[in-house]
């Protein structure tokens, strides 16, 4: 069981970490001000199942072997910044194909399954989320019940609040898309911001410490 004591702090202390700017939240803003609340909230259950998996890994000990070793950090990073680059010029190449065609975006043709995806490997990718929940977790437990229990029960509620959160921003930043949708006409566009941004992500894991 969890220690009632600290839920208050901890709740807390997750708010902060889910209104954080973030590589997350910047996947959200964007999916779901271009598309609509439907791709962030699929975006925002993705996270919530590599938030989960990542509870998992944490409570079977992956989070301290990647600490007693930063290679199969730095192996993770390069992947993750493999993913993320392939993902923006694939975009890109896409928006020069439907720029020079006048077709739709593809970023408007992704169905549920591809925006759940993305929002997954997004997160999972990112070696500093799993590392960040090796180190927060465990703070929180008690040292005479199950460390295993403590760890996915407080997971879990990380990872629920965390989606709440992020729904509320998928509403919020769909109605300011709409807002401004007629005004900037982003629409058309989309791919080439969205891959801009994928490349960006990617310099920004593999530069991290």
């Amino acid at each position: 069981m969890i220690d009632v004591s600290i839920l208050p702090l901890f709740l807390v202390s997750i708010g902060f970490l889910a209104i954080s700017p973030g590589p997350d939240m910047l996947l959200i803003s964007t999916y779901s001000s271009i598309t609509g609340f439907k791709a962030g909230l699929m975006i925002s259950l993705g996270i919530f199942f590599a938030g989960l998996i990542q509870t998992g890994l944490v409570a079977f000990g992956l989070g301290q072997l990647m600490q007693a070793l930063p290679p199969l950090v730095i192996a993770i990073k390069v992947v993750g910044a493999i993913y993320l680059s392939w993902l923006g010029i694939k975009l890109l190449r896409g928006w020069l194909q439907d720029h020079n065609h006048s077709s739709s975006p593809k970023i408007l043709r992704l169905n549920n399954k591809q925006l759940l995806s993305r929002g997954l490997f997004n997160n999972l990718m990112n070696p500093k989320a799993l590392l960040f929940f090796s180190m927060f977790l465990p703070q929180f437990t008690h040292p005479q019940q199950n460390l295993t229990t403590q760890i996915l029960l407080l997971g879990v509620l990380l990872s629920s609040v965390v989606l709440l959160i992020n729904i509320v921003f998928s509403l919020s930043f769909s109605k300011l898309g709409k807002l401004f949708a007629n005004g900037l006409k982003f629409g058309r566009h989309a791919d080439g911001l969205l891959g801009f941004i994928f490349l960006g992500l990617a310099a920004r894991l593999i530069s991290s410490k």
